[in-house]
């Protein structure tokens, strides 16, 4: 079976209690993640052969990285060892990544150091049949747009399918590029574009109708999906399908979480889920990503795709860490639970 490769950075998310806790304790839990990996790991999980692509710096600790990476069933062949430091972003525990309190450390790490010419993208993209990245890494610094769009037109000429989350991180865009001047140049190339209707604003320049917001229904909405959906795929004519996901605050600590996705002029609709109690918000929209990256892979039809990434998306609100653990038949479950 051919390959998914993945790529972007590992992190080490450090997530201390609030208040001091972690202090007094002595303990400060740390998960290994990223975005880009924990979709590696969801389809692992399930079965998809996944190989992963970043750079680490050669010693003990990342060696420790590697390993458990491993573990979890992705081939880290691709691994570009070099640089100096793995990168770090704080966070504490039950808060949101989008929350003003995320703490990133990743100025100078091994793959922030990344350069074109320094890995060998030819060589890694045999027997690989789809790539995926997210527009996490072109928001680091200014050179790595450039190793992005290198790994791109590599995919491309050897016809490999390329998906891209559009995930937006305010902190990160800091040396003096807008979203909106670096990611069309690199999503002309991807044929599965995922996100929501306001990061395919803020990165795409995708326009958005601010009234949505104040009549705040499901309908809206999803009407808003199909013109943004169409809008994208004018603007970039390879895309073949676009999905956007919708979460909202339910509740004292609980979630509204529904998705769309668009693709042969026909918008799907997931069903609507409602979670009263979230165990870890981190990682959802990875999984959901991997869900459609696993839904397409196996040729699944558009509303298998789509209430499949869903139910994983839902499930993984429920576990610790940043990557989800759950199988192909626990998700399945999750699907027959709600129906």
């Amino acid at each position: 079976m051919k390959k998914v490769l993945c790529f972007g950075e590992v992190l080490m998310r450090i997530s201390p209690l609030a208040g001091g806790g972690w202090i007094k304790q002595n303990n400060l839990p740390v998960y290994i993640g990223g975005a880009e990996l924990n979709v590696a790991t969801a389809l692992a999980c399930w079965n998809v052969p996944v190989q992963y692509c970043t750079a680490m710096p050669d010693n003990y600790l990342a060696k420790d990285i590697d390993t458990y990476i491993q573990q979890q069933g992705v081939d880290t062949t691709p691994v570009n060892w070099s640089g100096n430091r793995v990168g770090i972003y704080y966070l504490q525990q039950g808060a949101d990544l989008k929350n003003a309190g995320v703490i990133y450390d990743r100025a100078y790490s091994s793959f922030y150091e990344l350069k074109p010419g320094m890995i060998n993208w030819d060589e890694i993209l045999k027997d690989v049949s789809w790539f995926h990245f997210t527009a996490i890494s072109p928001a680091l610094n200014g050179k790595l747009p450039a190793v992005c769009k290198e790994a791109l037109e590599a995919a491309s000429a050897k016809g490999i399918t390329i998906s891209i989350d559009l995930n937006y991180r305010a902190k990160l865009w800091q040396y003096g590029k807008k979203p909106v001047d670096v990611m069309p140049e690199l999503a002309q190339y991807c044929d599965v574009i995922m996100g929501n209707i306001w990061a395919a604003n803020t990165l795409l320049g995708i326009s958005i109708d601010k009234e949505v917001e104040v009549r705040h229904n499901k309908q809206s909405y999803i009407d808003h999906s199909t013109v943004t959906s169409e809008a994208i795929m004018k603007a970039y004519p390879r895309c073949k399908h676009v999905a956007h996901s919708f979460r909202f605050d339910h509740g004292d600590g609980g979630i509204n979480y529904y998705t769309t996705l668009y693709t042969n002029n026909h918008l799907h609709v997931s069903k609507d889920y409602t979670i009263d109690k979230v165990t870890d918000k981190i990682g959802s929209g990875d999984c959901f990503m991997g869900g459609l990256i696993y839904g397409l892979y196996n040729n699944y039809t558009a509303e298998d795709v789509i209430n499949f990434a869903t139910a994983a998306a839902v499930g993984k609100l429920n576990e610790f860490g940043d990557a989800t653990h759950q199988t192909v038949e626990q998700v399945k479950k999750i699907m027959q639970q709600h129906d």
